[in-house]
C-alpha cells in the first residue's frame, strides 16, 4: 500500500485556502487526496497549518502519481519540493 514506511524525499504542499474544489487530484491519487465536506480537497493524513495549507511528505515511489495531480490542478495549489534541497519541482 502507498502508506508504508519508506524514505521520505519530497514534501507535497497544497495552497488548500485557494483551492476550487474540482477534483482532478482526487481522480488521480485517489490514495493521496479526497475531497472534504467544504468542497475543497485534502492530503490524506496531511498536516494542516495554521493558514490553512497542507503538507506531506513522501517517498520517491509515490512521487510520479502526486505530481500528476499537481498537473492535473487547474488552478496550480499543488506543489512539490525535493527534501534534499528544497526546490520546487512544481
Amino acid at each position: 500500500m502507498s502508506e508504508e514506511k519508506s524514505e521520505k524525499t519530497h514534501k507535497l504542499e497544497h495552497d488548500r485556502p485557494n483551492c476550487i474544489g474540482c477534483g482532478a487530484c482526487v481522480a488521480v491519487a485517489p490514495d493521496f487526496w479526497e475531497m472534504d465536506d467544504d468542497g475543497k480537497a485534502n492530503i490524506i493524513k496531511g498536516k494542516r497549518k495554521p493558514d490553512e495549507t497542507e503538507e506531506k511528505e513522501i517517498s520517491e515511489k509515490d512521487f510520479k502519481v502526486n505530481m500528476e495531480a499537481a498537473e492535473s490542478c487547474p488552478v496550480n495549489v499543488i506543489h512539490i519540493k525535493r527534501l534534499k534541497d528544497d526546490e520546487k519541482l512544481i
